[in-house]
């Protein structure tokens, strides 16, 4: 069930607000890599976007905003 009232907007709306503050900290130059530990532990959290796109690799970035933002696997 999904929560309708003030208070669960509101923290949403909060949680948004941090998360495209984090991503406009880093994303300067308009592409950058940051570990996934460090905007976590900043307050960052990935379940909370406003929109997502597809490339044609199939790659898919999540946006908060303006801001976009893709999970990639680390070499091994």
């Amino acid at each position: 069930m999904i929560e309708d009232t003030p208070k669960f907007y509101s923290r949403v709306d909060k949680q948004l607000k941090l998360n495209r503050r984090i991503l406009k900290i880093y994303n300067k130059a308009g592409k950058v890599t940051v570990r996934s530990n460090v905007v976590l532990d900043l307050g960052f959290d990935p379940n909370f976007f406003t929109h997502y796109w597809k490339n044609n690799k199939d790659e898919v970035y999540l946006f908060v905003y303006e801001f976009g933002f893709m999970k990639k696997r680390r070499a091994e």
